[in-house]
């Protein structure tokens, strides 16, 4: 994927189909760490914590009839690729927090992209979800 917001569109979507009625979208700039971290939570069904163990792997899929699920395994390859971090905490009945950390001035560091249509893309698509977006930056 060319940008962080099309990750973001991708997972997004997995918590939707996941029964999600509310879901977050945290941004938070870290300029004095180098860092942008990501959060995305849900209040979806969850995972079991064998299914979390698997799912950022690219041959695994809960979709019926799939066998590929690269939307999670992406995000995790583009965080790990600018020597971030990558965690998922999820438990059934109580949702998913997914947390991606990237090096903000490493080469393979992608760019944001149109995070704001992102966003406006999915609450028109998705009227029902309550979505929340915040981007928190400690620059000046």
């Amino acid at each position: 994927m060319e940008d962080l917001s099309l990750h973001i569109l991708d997972v997004v979507e997995n918590s939707i189909r996941a029964g999600a009625r509310r879901i977050e979208v945290r941004l938070e700039e870290k300029k004095a760490e180098n860092i942008l971290r990501l959060f995305i939570i849900d209040d979806g069904s969850g995972m079991e914590m064998e299914t979390v163990k698997i799912v950022s792997s690219p041959f695994y899929s809960s979709k019926e009839g799939k066998k590929f699920g690269l939307g999670i395994s992406l995000l995790k390859q583009a965080a790990l690729e600018t020597e971030g971090e990558f965690e998922i905490d999820s438990g059934i009945g109580v949702g998913t927090v997914i947390q991606a950390v990237f090096k903000n001035d490493h080469p393979d560091m992608k760019p944001l992209g149109d995070i704001m249509l992102t966003i406006k893309m999915l609450r028109l698509s998705h009227p029902d979800i309550d979505f929340c977006y915040d981007f928190i930056s400690d620059s000046d």
